[in-house]
């Protein structure tokens, strides 16, 4: 098993990377949250890695941190989700997102994910309910939506990704009411 993998960054060519390590090449299939987040190409890079074996390939994935390569173990034990639908998860939702949707049993929000229909959402929150540890191994209790999620649903419901909609509101002001804040994410993404 290849547990971890250091070297020089090659290439980025999502979601597959190449790093060189002794002469050595590995091709890494990475989520998008460990691709936004690596150095530019040249430079040294470390992802923790987890090896697919099947009959006709060998598959390297990389991730930026422990956690998420126990997130995409935990995934891959999923009836119906597969190596792909793993990625996809986590390049849509970090790893702390994920683990709220389970927490408060959120399946539309998970059907928001590309390649995750209403009951693959429902048997993923069933299967990874006890499963998804925080870092210190107490599992996330439900919590109510805040404004914030209320407000970044709201933009990704005009046509805006999660990823930016939440990067947009968390730059606004806090003590909006729901409204002031979207129109604030609004003006502020208009403009950039």
């Amino acid at each position: 098993m290849i547990s971890r993998i250091c070297g020089v960054l090659i290439e980025k060519s999502p979601p597959t990377l190449v790093v060189e390590v002794g002469g050595i090449a590995y091709e890494i299939e990475a989520p998008m949250s460990t691709i936004y987040d690596l150095p530019d190409i040249g430079q040294q890079v470390t992802l923790y890695t987890h090896l697919l074996v099947r009959e006709d390939a060998h598959l390297l994935y990389g991730f930026g941190n422990p956690g998420e390569k126990i997130a995409f173990r935990q995934l891959l034990k999923v009836n119906g989700i597969g190596a792909k639908i793993a990625l996809a998860i986590l390049s849509a939702l970090s790893l702390d997102e994920l683990r709220s949707l389970v927490a408060s049993e959120d399946a539309a929000r998970l059907t928001k994910v590309p390649g995750i229909g209403r009951k693959t959402a429902e048997r993923l929150i069933l299967e990874l309910r006890d499963k998804l540890a925080k870092p210190d191994g107490s599992v996330m209790s439900p919590t109510k939506p805040s404004l914030v999620d209320d407000a970044i649903s709201a933009l990704v419901s005009l046509g805006y990704s999660e990823r930016d909609a939440r990067a947009s509101v968390l730059k606004v002001k806090e003590g909006l009411t729901l409204p002031e804040m979207i129109r604030q994410t609004l003006q502020l993404i208009s403009s950039t």
